[in-house]
C-alpha cells in the first residue's frame, strides 16, 4: 500500500483521495486495519497531522471507522439494495440481466417424458436415493474419465445444484476463521457462502490477459496468509471469463497441493466452449485427488431449473462432505435425477445447441457494445456466460445500476464480483437473452452514458425472475 500512497503529495484531500481508491480497487481490503497516523506519516514523509486530516475525511465519507484504543478500520461495504433478489412488478416490462442464466434447452421435455415413464415402473421405491442414482452417478464418473480424470461412481454425489453443492463442501471443510484463497473477481455466490460461516476471503487478482501470473500470485497468498481452501473457476470464470491453460492449471495445482490448500473446482461453465478451442484439462488431473474436490451441474448447459448437481471427491472429502449433506437434505428429487441421465446419454446434442444460442447472443452483445458504447472496455471470452467490461474512467457500476433500474433495465453492479469496495469500474453483463433484448439492452445503456433521456421505450418482456445473482 505505501508504495503507492508514495507518490501522492502532503495534501490530506490528496491522501484520502488516494487511499479511497486503494480500497475501492480491492487492495486494501474491507475490516483491514489501517496504519497508524503515526507510522503512515513517516513512511510517506508527510506530516502526521495530513494523515489524521484524510483518515478524518474518509471517516466522514463511511470509508473508515476508528475505535478507541483499536485503531482505524475499513467499513466493510454494506449494500442493502435489491440486487439479484426477487424482482416483481405490475407489468412485462423488465429487461432481466442481474443473472447469467440461459432458458430451458430445448431437450429439457423430451427428458422429463422419459424420466417420467421411468418413475412409472418404480412404484415401489421409496424415492429416497442418498447420494444419487447410481446410473447418475455413473454416467458423471464417464464423463470425467473420458476428460482425463478417472473416476468412479463411488467419487460422486449428487446434490440440488451446484451451488448447493458448493454449501455442503464449504459447510464440511470451512470453520469460523478460516482463510480461503479466491480468484477476484469470482462468483458472488461463493463470497457469500463463504462469508456465511465465518470465513475471510483473501482475494487473489485474475488477469484474462495474463493467467500465468494468477499462479506466482496465488503462491504468495498461500504462503502469507496459510488458507484451508481455495475456490476458483478454471473454466469459462464467471464473471471475466477466462480459461487458464493447461500449463497454467497444472502449475496452479501444484503449488497450492504443495502449500496444503485444497481446491474446490467450479465446473458449471465448463462446457460451454463457444469457439470449437475443445475441451482443456480437467483441473487437478496430475495430482492426488485428495487435492482438489470438483462440484458441478447442468443449470448452464440445460437449465437452472433442473436442480441437479454434484461433488467430485476423493473418498475421504466426499464421506465428510455427504455427513454434512445428509444432515439437510435427506435426497435429490428422483425425477430430476431421471431427467438428467436422459440429457447425458445425449449431452453433446444438448451443449452444442446451447453453444450455438451463447455465441450468437455474445456476438450479439460484443458488436451491440463497440457500436454504440466504445469507451467500453473488454475481451470477447471464449465461452462462458456474461462479458467483463471496464467503464470509461469516473463512471461507477454501482450509479449506472441505479439508473439503469429506473429505466426498466436490471443488472447487477461490478462490486458483487469482489471483495470490499473492488470492480465499482466494472459491469457484467450476461449473454444468455435472445440478441433482439440484448440490443434493447445496449440501447438502454447508451442513453443512459451520453446522459440522453429519450422518454418511453418499448419494453421487452423479461422471462427470468432472479432470487440470487448467478
Amino acid at each position: 500500500m505505501t508504495a503507492v500512497l508514495g507518490r501522492v503529495g502532503p495534501m490530506y484531500a490528496s491522501l484520502a483521495r488516494d487511499l479511497q481508491r486503494l480500497v475501492e480497487d480491492g487492495a486494501v481490503a474491507a475490516d483491514a486495519r489501517m496504519p497508524s497516523e503515526r507510522v503512515l506519516a513517516r513512511v510517506l514523509g508527510v506530516s502526521r497531522v495530513t494523515v489524521a486530516s484524510a483518515y478524518r475525511e474518509l471517516r466522514e465519507q463511511g470509508v473508515l471507522t476508528s475505535v478507541h484504543g483499536a485503531g482505524t478500520f475499513v467499513v466493510p461495504r454494506s449494500d442493502t439494495r435489491p440486487w439479484g433478489r426477487l424482482v416483481t412488478g405490475d407489468g412485462p416490462d423488465v429487461l432481466e440481466f442481474v443473472n447469467a442464466a440461459p432458458p430451458a434447452s430445448s431437450f429439457l421435455g423430451a427428458a422429463y417424458e422419459a424420466a417420467a415413464r421411468g418413475i412409472a415402473t418404480t412404484s415401489a421405491h421409496p424415492g429416497y436415493v442418498p447420494g444419487g442414482a447410481f446410473r447418475l452417478r455413473e454416467a458423471i464418473a464417464r464423463r470425467y474419465t473420458a476428460r482425463g480424470l478417472p473416476t468412479t461412481a463411488d467419487q460422486i454425489m449428487i446434490t440440488a445444484g451446484a451451488t448447493d453443492a458448493i454449501h455442503a463442501v464449504v459447510a464440511a471443510l470451512v470453520g469460523p476463521g478460516n482463510r480461503v484463497l479466491v480468484e477476484h473477481p469470482t462468483y458472488p455466490g461463493a463470497l457469500d457462502t463463504l462469508r456465511a460461516v465465518g470465513a475471510t476471503c483473501i482475494p487473489v487478482a485474475l488477469d484474462p490477459s495474463d493467467p500465468d501470473a494468477f499462479v506466482d500470485a496465488a503462491d504468495r497468498a498461500a504462503r502469507q496468509h496459510d488458507p484451508v481452501l481455495a475456490y476458483l473457476m478454471p473454466d469459462h470464470a464467471n464473471p471475466s471469463g477466462t480459461v487458464l491453460p493447461t500449463d497454467t492449471r497444472r502449475r496452479l495445482a501444484a503449488t497450492l497441493h504443495r502449500r496444503g490448500v485444497v481446491t474446490v473446482i467450479d465446473e458449471v461453465s465448463v462446457d460451454l466452449d463457444l469457439d470449437g478451442h475443445g475441451p482443456t484439462e480437467p483441473f487437478g488431473a496430475p495430482v492426488p485427488d485428495r487435492a482438489a474436490v470438483t462440484v458441478g451441474s447442468l443449470s448452464k448447459s440445460v437449465w437452472g431449473g433442473l436442480r441437479v448437481g454434484w461433488v467430485r471427491a476423493d473418498a475421504a472429502h466426499l464421506a465428510a462432505v455427504a455427513t454434512v449433506y445428509s444432515a439437510r437434505q435427506l435426497t435429490v428429487s428422483l425425477i430430476d435425477q431421471y431427467a438428467a441421465i436422459e440429457l447425458l446419454g445425449d449431452y453433446e446434442a444438448v451443449v452444442a445447441h446451447r453453444c450455438d444460442q451463447l455465441r450468437a447472443s455474445r456476438d450479439a452483445l460484443t458488436s451491440a457494445l463497440t457500436r454504440s458504447l466504445p469507451d467500453w472496455s473488454f475481451r470477447s471470452p471464449s465461452g462462458g456466460l456474461s462479458l467483463w467490461c471496464t467503464l470509461p474512467a469516473g463512471e461507477r457500476s454501482t450509479e449506472l445500476v441505479d439508473r439503469a433500474r429506473e429505466r426498466g433495465l436490471m443488472l447487477a453492479p461490478g462490486t458483487r464480483f469482489g471483495t470490499g469496495y473492488a470492480f465499482d469500474d466494472c459491469q457484467r453483463i450476461p449473454f444468455t437473452r435472445t440478441p433482439e433484448e440484448i440490443e434493447d439492452a445496449v440501447a438502454v445503456l447508451a442513453e443512459l452514458m451520453g446522459g440522453a433521456n429519450a422518454g418511453p421505450r418499448e419494453r421487452v418482456p423479461s422471462r427470468a425472475v432472479p432470487e440470487a445473482v448467478v
